[in-house]
C-alpha cells in the first residue's frame, strides 16, 4: 500500500439559531462518508466542524427569548451535537466559533492582514433603525425592488428579477424590526482589500481541485470585478470586537471560516498534535472543504484570500454540492416536508437516509431529490433484499449443521476474486465523491452473489443426502461475499457494519480485508442486521413535520445548505408563544409574544361530521395555513372566501379527529358562542402584515 495520506476535512458550519434538518444532512453525511472511507483505507483523516455562533440573528433571537446569546448558542450546540451523533456523523472535533481559540486566531489573522497593508477604513452611509438603536443588515431591510418594483424584497437582492443593489436603492424601504422607515447615518468601517489578491486567487483556482462549474463561477466573478470586502459591523453585535476599537465587531463571515482552524486547534491541544504544521504553506496535510453551492463566493474568494494575506496555507479543494428537495419541491412547512433531523430520528433508522443520499450523490453541484416513495423502495430492495438477504439465507446452514464454523476453502474462488477486483472501481468512485456510482457497483456485485446462491439453492440441497460439504462450502462462499459487500458499504452504513462484524466474529473491517477470504473460523448466531422501511414510519415523520413545522420556522435555509445564505444577517420569524399565565392579567411582554398577522381566507368549506366547524385555508402573505374554526353557525363558506381576518399564527397546532388546526382566527361573540363576529382589518391591509 502507498504511504498513508494526511487529510483534514470540514463541513460548513451550521448556524446556531435553528435545528438541523435533512437538507443540512446532505452535506454532513456526504463528508462523513468520505472521511470514513479515507480512514478505512488506512489514511489519517481528521474531520472537524463547529457551530456558527455569531451575528445579528443570534443576538436578536436571544433578545426575543429573553436569554443571553451564550445560553442560546449553548442550547443549539447540544441539540446539533445530539442530531449529528444520531446520524453517525463521526467528527473528530465539533466545537463553536464563540471560543477563545477562534477569538485568538481571528485577531491573529486580522493583525497579519493589517500589518501587510490589506485592511483599510473609510466612512460609509448605512440604514439605521432608531427605535432598535442599531444599523440594519441587508436582510433586515425590506422594500420594493428598484428595477422591477416587486414589493417586499430584501435590501441586497430581488427574489423576483434577480437584481442586486445597495439597501439605500430600495423603494419604500422599512426596517424588518420596527416596520418603520430607517434613517441613513454615517459609520466608519473596515475593509479587506480583496482585489489585491486577484492574481493569487486565479493561481489557486488553476492548481486546486475544483469542479468545473465552481471554477467557471469564480471566473465570472473575476470578470465582474472584485470589490473590497466590508469585514466590520457596528455595535450592538454578537461576535468578537475588532482589536483597537471600541464599538466595531468582526463580521460573522470573517470569523466563521476561521472556526474550522479553531476547532482543529482544540483537537490538536487535546491530542497533542502540531497545530502550526497544519497552517504552514506546503503542509503535507491535504485540506478539503465540503460546502453548499450558495456559499462558494465566501470559500472560493474571501477565505483563500484571507489565508494568503496572512501567510497561511490555502485549501486543496472545495467539494461543492447542491440543495435537497423533498418529493421534487423545496422543503416546506405548509406541505409538511420541512423535516428536521429529530423528526426523522423519532421514527426511522438513520442508515436508511445515509444510504439513500449515497445512492443519489455524485460529484456535481446539481440538486438531489428525496423522493419518499423511491426512498422506501430503494432501501428495501438494495439493503434488505440484496445485501442482508445473503447473510440471512446462508447463516442458518452454517450454524445449524456445522457448529457455526465456516468451511476451510471457497466453493467458487472466481466469484470472490471478481468482488475483490471490484474494490478498485468502488474505491475510485468514493475518492471522487461519485457515491452513486459506488452504490450501483456494490449492488451489481450483490446481484452476482445472490445469483450464485440462487443457482446452488442450499435450502434444497440440504434436504438431499451426501450434500453437507457442498452446502457448507456454498454458504461459506455466500458469507464471504456478504463480508466483502459490507466492507465496501462500511463508510455508508457504519452501524450495520459493526453488527456484521459482531455476527462474523471478526475485528473491525478494513478496506483490504475484501481481498482475503474468511475461512475455517466461527461465526455467531445470526440476528436481523437491517429492517425494512415501513411506509407508515415515513408517514409518521411527515406528520411530525407538519405538526412541528406550523410553529417552528427553519433557520432561513430550507434549500439544504448547512450554513447561512450569502447575505447572512437575516431575520428569524418569531418562536411559538409561551403558555399564558393562569392569572387573567398578563404583562406586555407576554402579550408581545403573540404573533398577530393579517390573513386572507382563500377557501372555506364545511367539515364532515362537525356541526360547528369550518375548515379555512389562510394566506399569510405567501405561506398557507389550515385552520379549524367554530364559526359555522354564523358564516357560510361563500361569505368567507376572500375576506381578511386577524390571526394568531404562532400557537401550537391542535390535532383533532377532524384534522390539524395550524393557527387561530380572532372573533368576538356573546356567551356560549352566540352572535359571532370576525375581527377584520381595514381595507388596504395585506396578508402577512403584522398586527401591532
Amino acid at each position: 500500500m502507498a504511504t498513508p495520506r494526511k487529510i483534514l476535512v470540514t463541513s460548513a458550519l451550521p448556524y446556531a439559531n435553528g435545528p438541523i434538518h435533512v437538507g443540512h444532512l446532505v452535506e454532513y453525511i456526504q463528508t462523513d462518508i468520505w472521511a470514513r472511507f479515507q480512514r478505512l483505507r488506512g489514511h489519517r483523516c481528521l474531520y472537524v466542524c463547529a457551530d456558527d455562533a455569531h451575528g445579528t440573528p443570534i443576538m436578536l433571537r436571544a433578545r426575543e427569548d429573553g436569554v443571553p446569546p451564550e445560553e442560546l448558542i449553548e442550547r443549539f450546540h447540544r441539540e446539533h451535537t445530539a442530531d449529528f451523533k444520531g446520524f453517525h456523523v463521526a467528527f473528530d472535533n465539533y466545537y463553536t466559533t464563540h471560543s477563545p481559540e477562534n477569538r485568538a486566531l481571528s485577531e491573529r489573522i486580522y493583525r497579519a492582514l493589517r500589518e501587510a497593508g490589506h485592511i483599510r477604513s473609510r466612512t460609509i452611509r448605512q440604514l439605521y433603525d432608531p427605535e432598535h438603536e442599531m444599523f440594519l443588515p441587508d436582510r433586515y431591510i425590506r422594500g420594493s425592488c428598484p428595477r422591477c418594483n416587486s414589493a417586499d424584497q430584501y435590501g441586497d437582492s430581488c427574489e423576483r428579477c434577480g437584481a442586486t443593489y445597495e439597501p439605500g436603492d430600495l423603494k419604500e424601504a422599512v426596517s424588518v424590526l420596527s416596520g418603520k422607515r430607517p434613517e441613513e447615518r454615517e459609520s466608519e468601517h473596515y475593509f479587506f482589500d480583496l482585489p489585491a489578491f486577484e492574481t493569487g486567487l486565479r493561481d489557486w483556482i488553476r492548481h486546486s481541485k475544483l469542479q468545473s462549474e465552481v471554477a467557471n463561477k469564480l471566473n465570472e466573478w473575476f470578470e465582474a470585478g472584485l470589490r473590497e470586502w466590508d469585514i466590520s459591523r457596528d455595535a450592538p453585535y454578537f461576535g468578537f470586537r475588532i482589536p483597537d476599537t471600541q464599538d466595531k465587531y468582526f463580521y460573522v463571515w470573517l470569523d466563521a471560516p476561521i472556526g474550522y482552524l479553531a476547532s482543529l486547534k482544540q483537537l490538536c491541544e487535546r491530542e497533542e498534535l502540531d497545530f502550526e504544521a497544519f497552517l504552514r504553506p506546503g503542509s503535507d496535510t491535504e485540506l478539503y472543504h465540503f460546502i453548499g453551492k450558495d456559499i462558494v463566493y465566501f470559500h472560493g474568494l474571501f477565505w483563500p484570500a484571507l489565508l494568503q494575506g496572512s501567510g497561511l496555507r490555502v485549501p486543496d479543494a472545495l467539494c461543492v454540492h447542491g440543495f435537497l428537495t423533498v418529493n421534487g419541491q423545496k422543503m416546506s412547512k405548509s406541505r409538511g416536508t420541512f423535516i428536521t433531523a429529530r423528526d426523522y430520528l423519532h421514527h426511522l433508522d438513520p442508515e436508511y437516509l445515509r444510504y439513500y443520499f449515497a445512492y443519489r450523490l455524485d460529484s456535481s453541484i446539481g440538486d438531489i431529490d428525496l423522493n419518499l416513495d423511491d426512498f422506501v423502495q430503494r432501501v428495501n430492495s438494495d439493503l434488505v433484499g440484496k445485501v442482508v438477504n445473503i447473510a440471512s439465507r446462508c447463516a442458518r446452514f452454517i450454524g445449524g449443521r456445522h457448529g457455526g464454523r465456516l468451511a476451510g476453502q471457497l466453493h467458487d474462488p472466481t466469484l470472490f476474486e471478481r468482488l475483490a477486483e471490484a474494490g478498485a472501481t468502488i474505491a475510485k468512485a468514493y475518492e471522487e465523491r461519485e457515491y452513486s456510482m459506488a452504490m450501483r457497483e456494490i449492488m451489481h456485485q450483490a446481484d452476482a452473489v445472490n445469483r450464485y446462491v440462487d443457482r446452488h439453492k442450499p435450502w434444497e440441497r440440504a434436504r438431499q443426502p451426501g450434500t453437507e460439504e457442498e452446502v457448507h462450502a456454498v454458504c461459506t462462499q455466500g458469507l464471504n461475499g456478504f463480508r466483502q459487500l459490507m466492507t465496501y458499504l462500511k463508510p455508508v452504513l457504519p452501524a450495520t457494519a459493526k453488527r456484521s462484524e459482531a455476527f462474523l466474529g471478526i475485528d473491525a473491517l478494513r478496506w483490504d480485508d475484501a481481498q482475503m477470504p474468511l475461512l475455517d473460523c466461527e461465526i455467531r448466531r445470526f440476528e436481523p442486521l437491517f429492517r425494512r422501511v415501513a411506509p407508515a414510519a415515513v408517514e409518521a415523520v411527515l406528520e411530525e413535520a407538519r405538526l412541528r413545522g406550523a410553529i417552528d420556522a427553519p433557520d432561513a435555509n430550507a434549500n439544504g445548505n448547512a450554513n447561512r445564505s450569502a447575505s447572512a444577517d437575516h431575520p428569524r420569524p418569531r418562536t411559538d408563544a409561551n403558555e399564558r399565565s393562569a392569572d387573567t392579567t398578563i404583562s406586555i411582554d407576554e402579550f408581545a409574544r403573540l404573533d398577530l398577522q393579517v390573513a386572507c381566507i382563500l377557501k372555506a368549506e364545511t367539515v364532515a361530521g362537525a356541526d360547528r366547524l369550518l375548515r379555512l385555508q389562510l394566506d399569510l402573505g405567501g405561506e398557507r395555513r389550515s385552520v379549524l374554526a367554530g364559526i359555522r353557525e354564523a358564516y357560510t363558506p361563500e361569505q368567507l372566501t376572500g375576506r381578511l381576518v386577524a390571526a394568531i399564527v404562532n400557537l401550537a397546532p391542535r390535532k383533532t379527529r377532524f384534522g390539524v388546526s395550524e393557527a387561530m382566527i380572532l372573533a368576538a361573540g356573546g356567551p356560549g358562542g352566540e352572535r359571532i363576529f370576525l375581527l377584520s382589518p381595514d381595507s388596504g391591509a395585506e396578508p402577512g402584515m403584522k398586527i401591532r
